[in-house]
């Protein structure tokens, strides 16, 4: 049985493990969140002092994800999508979250200063669902507001809908 993979990009705090795990767990397939795989595997190449934060191994990352996108019935998050192969993912979901409520989110998360600010201006500028919509067909790249919980149960049935179609489709 052909299960499809699914992507969940957007500015950090935008609710992309919410729905994750959230909808793995209601569709039936596995989640990644690549922060936590990297952090588990130690897939670094530096750390960046302005950001206080590792530097993501991109080459390592994609070389231990592989198989398991092979497979299938993946949902994979993580902020940033321009490195992971095309052929990997069935269709791509940018998370967006108004700029109050996303501040809210990434202060509680102790953001401040650059950190904080730079996330802020991605979010306004749109910069993930442009690298997106640059690194995907346009066709399969979709928006989908999060800033409430109806938002989330929202997503979540309308991805959970999706997968069942395609399932349909594939099989």
């Amino acid at each position: 049985m052909r299960r499809p993979n699914v992507l969940i990009t957007g500015t950090p705090g935008v609710g992309k493990t919410t729905l994750g795990k959230e909808l793995a767990s209601r569709a039936g397939l596995s989640y990644v969140n690549v922060g936590d795989l990297a952090k588990e595997g130690e897939l670094y190449e530096g750390f960046d002092e302005e950001y206080d934060c590792p530097i993501l191994d991109e080459d390592r990352v994609i070389d231990e994800l592989e198989d398991r996108m092979s497979e299938g019935g993946v949902i994979v998050d993580y902020h940033g999508c321009d490195f992971f192969p095309e052929r990997w993912f069935h269709i791509v979901f940018v998370l967006r979250t108004e700029n109050s409520f996303l501040y809210d989110r990434l202060a509680s998360r102790g953001y401040t200063g650059k950190k904080l600010q730079d996330n802020i201006q991605c979010e306004i500028f749109q910069t993930l669902y442009e690298e997106a919509v640059l690194s995907y067909k346009k066709e399969i790249v979709h928006q989908l507001p999060s800033n409430t919980p109806e938002d989330l149960e929202r997503n979540v049935d309308q991805i959970v809908q999706w997968i069942e179609q395609w399932m349909k489709d594939n099989n």
